[in-house]
């Protein structure tokens, strides 16, 4: 963002009167109007207009436009720091909560940025929420999608509107389409599609399934848009970004078929007949996992059951091609997940997650190693941070610690689940771990593995609703998770943006094992 300010305040820029121009041409000027000419005035500049005038202005600001000023200069950051800017913040979002005497030391910019901590760490036992029954099966995919709850149940997408569900009139909205089990699903802005009619919708989004029954569907206002066929078995992946810049962005799909199929989201028409742009083959078996490189968007990387990698380039596919793949590698065993993080690619594989230069296909470090396989795994690569699920714990690990040895240590192990821990989530403000064997829905500190709270997803009243989490998917301070039993499921939906009353630790509470603490200062600041 640039700063610039609007208006001179000093005289040199006032008109003279034409008529007295005419005249003193004809007129040998002054020496007192000679003296003003040759030193005018000087411009008043922006800063020197005092604190309290610019803090009023800075008000309106955004928090990234914040964060821009207080980079500009330190007579800036001063005034983006300043208290009455962040007063009317900590208001604006929690009009109920005064700061404390004791944080207002430190400033009001502290204690808005220790509340939005404490929301983003779920670290309150008072969140809003809501629970609502489900059938009696297992939840395959859950996405919350702004004031949405999305979920599947076998080739079903359901929807639940979370505004309703708060005022006790929400209702579950059933999307039938696919006719058999759905695969993947995922989120793309409405904006990279032809969908987009009216500025408006500019921010929604739209959702793309797919599914063992070879198709691929385009879900947006409650109705399936559009329905791609073209695998020659059942859509097993699909890319975790759209491919390409600009106008013309591409969705890919990995199948059992072994091949890589590219998908134009900006087709018309309705059966999708011309939106298959290419085919790409080179796989053996069945594709696995997709993801869209950062560096580069028109590079996709693709994992067969095999372990076999191949990174494709789309800017050399035809309508049939395998010479667009340009690198191939192998992991050793079954691959679980993989992540694409500017020009580095993470792969988690049997007990181990390593990471490969895109630019070279070579592998750069092992980030972890487990005795035991691997049962999830997620990254926060702007911290060069890691976490690994296994059996009855995670463990955090820093990708930097470890770049000197042939065998990673972590920092912290996240003890305490029962079983396998198969659903995790990573953000920069905490860990999240589930697994389906265990009712507790733990939550960690990003940076240090230290618990703050302890959520459960049976039904309080029914605690044999459910033997663990069969989903879960967290966006910000909210967090919504499923489970099911014998007789009927639960999906548990809980808001801690307005929570008020923390969590206190008590004496014997788990915490986690550390090696050490972090003691880096890269992490991602917030203004």
């Amino acid at each position: 963002m640039r700063f610039a300010c609007p208006l001179q305040l000093g005289t040199e820029s006032m008109m003279a009167d034409p008529s007295s121009s005419s005249s003193s041409s004809s007129s040998s000027p002054s020496p007192s109007a000679t003296q003003n000419q040759s030193s005018p005035s000087p411009a008043t500049t922006i800063t020197d207009v005092n604190v309290d005038s610019l803090s009023q202005c800075a008000s309106y600001l955004s928090l990234q436009d914040l964060s821009n000023m207080a980079m500009t200069c330190s007579y800036f950051k001063k005034v983006a720091y300043s208290d009455s800017v962040w007063l009317r913040w900590f208001r604006e979002h929690w009009q109920r909560e005064i700061p404390s005497t004791s944080s207002l030391i430190s400033g009001v910019r502290e204690a808005y940025l220790a509340r939005r901590t404490a929301v983003q760490q779920f670290k309150f036992i008072d969140p809003i929420g809501f629970d609502f029954f489900t059938e009696a099966k297992p939840v395959d995919h859950i996405l919350l999608d702004k004031d949405n709850i999305i979920f599947s149940q076998g080739p079903l997408v359901k929807m639940a509107e979370i505004d309703g569900f708060l005022h006790s009139k929400g209702s579950i909205v059933t999307l039938s389409g696919h006719n058999a089990r759905i695969t993947c699903m995922r989120l793309f802005s409405l904006n990279e599609t032809s969908l987009l009619r009216r500025e408006c919708q500019r921010n929604d989004n739209i959702l793309v399934t797919s599914s063992c029954d070879h198709s691929i569907r385009l879900w947006w206002k409650g109705s399936c848009q559009k329905c791609f066929r073209g695998h020659n078995g059942p859509v097993s992946a699909l890319s975790d970004k759209l491919l390409g810049d600009g106008v013309g962005k591409v969705l890919a799909s990995g199948g059992e078929d072994g091949t890589v199929r590219l998908w134009s989201l900006s087709s018309s028409g309705k059966r999708g007949q011309h939106a298959l742009k290419a085919t790409l083959c080179g796989h053996e078996k069945s594709i696995k996992l997709m993801s869209v490189a950062g560096h580069k968007a028109s590079l996709l990387a693709t994992i067969s059951k095999d372990s076999k990698v191949r990174i494709w380039d789309i800017t050399a596919s035809s309508a049939f091609r395998s010479s667009c793949c340009v690198g191939m590698t192998s992991t050793p065993g079954v691959p679980l997940s993989m992540k694409c993080h500017e020009a580095l690619l993470y792969i988690a594989a049997g007990s181990s997650v390593v990471v490969i230069d895109l630019r070279t296909m070579q592998k750069v470090l092992t980030a972890a190693i487990h005795q035991s396989k691997l049962y999830s795994f997620e990254a926060l690569s702007s911290k060069s941070l890691i976490c690994t699920g296994s059996n009855g714990r995670a463990m955090l690990w820093d990708m930097r610690r470890n770049q000197e040895t042939l065998k990673p240590e972590p920092i912290a192990e996240l003890d305490g689940h029962t079983g396998p821990v198969t659903y995790l989530h990573m953000d920069p403000y905490k860990i999240v771990t589930a697994g389906p064997e265990d009712v507790h829905i733990n939550i960690w500190e990003a940076d240090t593995g230290t618990q703050t709270n302890s959520l459960i997803c049976e039904f309080p009243e029914e605690p044999s609703t459910s033997p663990g989490c069969s989903a879960l998917a967290v966006d910000g301070c909210r967090i919504v998770t499923a489970s099911y039993g014998q007789e009927r499921g639960l999906v548990r939906f809980r808001d801690f943006f307005h929570a008020s009353c923390p969590v206190f630790q008590r004496e014997g509470d788990h915490v986690s094992k550390f090696w050490d603490s972090l003691s880096y200062s890269d992490s991602d600041t917030e203004y």
